[in-house]
């Protein structure tokens, strides 16, 4: 039994079919184990992805954005390739999907990442995050184009629900968005790159390791950024003083954003599909706030915190689809 990897429904993982009917109290233990799960990697993957936007401050102090994406990449690469050897779980790629591999890191990290930190230093943090926001609004059509996942009305009025909320959480006095032309044109060029990213990922899945995927993406992107680098930020980058001071935001980028949260974040596409995982990105700048608060000190207004709570409510409408026809399906079979 292969699972379906991209489809709108829950997958149950193989292992968890055996010869033998299962006793309801323990198919109902593991589903809901499942569940519980799936929904804490995901949640983490998301405060890791909000970690870095305060990983990112203390690393700007002393190193230029290609430099630290290009450094962050390796440190990636390593930390992969060395966990995958400790647990054995190397795997060669096929000769013909090296093209799958090359347009994966293609657009993430590539076009992603010059998107966004060439994007962030025109627009305002405010704008950026308005943007990036609106990856889960895009990827049901996209899901639509290459797999056939329908749109329902659950998954976009919990989409539209939870993108209200992080206007709320986000923008201040007015609604007001002005930027340049070409600052929205870069963010959105990050916004097309996630959405290409979740596709393929999807695509990967049923044929390889997770970690597979995401070392070939950190490694590629290695590869990629290597030219960028050396044109930019070369000449910089020989006079940083490289103290633990340096180095610590990046290790935590490279490991926890950059690794974990990629793996976190293709096992929960396996389970949930594209659509109803990528409704959780707007929880990014949900955490991003409560850190800040905690670790920057910044102002937590009424505003913000009845913001997120309507992000809570559509994701918590998004997936109620999904939990529906668990429970329809759980009273047939009884």
């Amino acid at each position: 039994m292969v699972p379906k990897v991209a489809g709108s429904n829950p997958v149950i993982h193989p292992k968890l079919c055996p010869n033998r009917p299962l006793e309801i109290g323990t198919f109902l233990f593991i589903m809901n184990w499942l569940k519980i799960k799936t929904y804490t990697e995901i949640s983490l993957a998301m405060v890791f992805w909000a970690a870095s936007f305060i990983w990112y401050k203390e690393a700007y102090l002393y190193l230029g954005p290609m430099t630290l994406i290009f450094i962050r990449l390796i440190v990636s690469s390593v930390f992969l390739f060395s966990l995958m050897a400790i647990l054995k779980r190397l795997e060669m790629v096929k000769t013909k999907d090296i093209p799958i591999f090359l347009l994966l890191a293609l657009v993430e990290p590539l076009l992603y990442f010059l998107g966004e930190s060439y994007g962030m230093q025109i627009v305002s943090s405010t704008v950026g995050s308005v943007i990036i926001s609106t990856i889960p609004l895009f990827t049901p059509f996209a899901a639509l184009i290459f797999y056939k996942e329908k749109i329902s009305w659950y998954k976009m009025a919990g989409i539209t629900i939870s993108f209200f909320g992080v206007l709320l959480v986000i923008m201040g006095k007015g609604f007001q968005l002005i930027a340049p032309v070409e600052g929205i044109a870069l963010m959105f060029l990050a916004v097309i790159s996630a959405v290409c990213h979740s596709v393929i990922i999807a695509y990967l899945l049923p044929r390889y390791r997770i970690l597979t995927i995401i070392l070939g993406q950190s490694a590629l992107g290695v590869l990629y950024f290597l030219p960028i680098f050396l044109l930019t930020e070369w000449e910089l980058a020989k006079e940083i003083n490289w103290s633990w001071t340096v180095i610590e935001p990046i290790i935590k980028l490279g490991v926890f954003p950059s690794s974990l949260s990629f793996i976190f974040y293709a096992r929960t596409v396996r389970i949930l599909g594209i659509t109803r995982t990528n409704v959780f990105i707007n929880f990014i700048p949900i955490f991003t706030a409560f850190m800040s608060f905690y670790l920057l000190n910044e102002e937590m207004s009424l505003g913000k915190i009845i913001g997120i709570l309507v992000v809570i409510s559509g994701l918590l409408f998004a997936q109620s689809e999904g939990l529906r026809k668990s429970t329809l399906n759980n009273s047939k079979n009884r």
